[in-house]
């Protein structure tokens, strides 16, 4: 079952956000970048603030009960793709699942209500940011109909600069 999240999730979403962020950025970066990125963006203040705002929306899956990944889709800021930027554009911010329901379907479902739901508020395209050395999460979004628009951009996890492409799904 999907269902969207509510403030009284905030230390759910900070639990599921760190244990999923973590494991899949580990070794990336130093350990002190990953301690200041969690910090940044799974503490209490801004998870508080992203779960009020009305334009950005997290939705669990669940099963029994217990929760075995999430994803955040929003239409806060503007595509930063020049080509883009006329057309009504949704970006899904994370798409992760723990690492025990890892080829079970889980991230295919939350792909599929992703991209429902932007379909249903009549958007034109869906589009994300994944890094460079991502493989799997990038053969993940192509299985799904995203296309690698070869941009990349500079993504800083704490002082370690990476790299993420934009990929994008056309909708109409």
């Amino acid at each position: 079952m999907i269902r969207k999240a509510q403030l009284s999730d905030i230390k759910l979403l900070q639990e599921i956000g760190i244990t999923t962020f973590t494991n899949t950025f580990e070794g990336t970066c130093t350990k002190e970048d990953m301690k200041q990125v969690v910090a940044r963006y799974f503490n209490t203040e801004q998870c508080t603030i992203e779960l009020q705002n009305t334009n950005d929306n997290f939705f669990f899956y669940e099963d029994n009960l217990m929760v075995q990944g999430y994803m955040r889709i929003n239409d806060i800021q503007a595509c930063p793709l020049v080509e883009f930027k006329a057309q009504k554009c949704m970006e899904l911010v994370r798409l992760y699942v723990l690492k025990a329901y890892h080829g079970t379907g889980v991230a295919n479902s939350l792909m599929q209500y992703a991209i429902n739901f932007a379909k249903e508020k009549d958007y034109d395209i869906l589009y994300l940011s994944v890094w460079e050395y991502n493989f799997r999460a990038r053969g993940f979004y192509e299985k799904h109909g995203f296309t690698n628009t070869g941009i990349m951009y500079d993504f800083p996890l704490g002082k370690t600069m990476q790299k993420d492409f934009w990929f994008i799904k056309k909708l109409k």
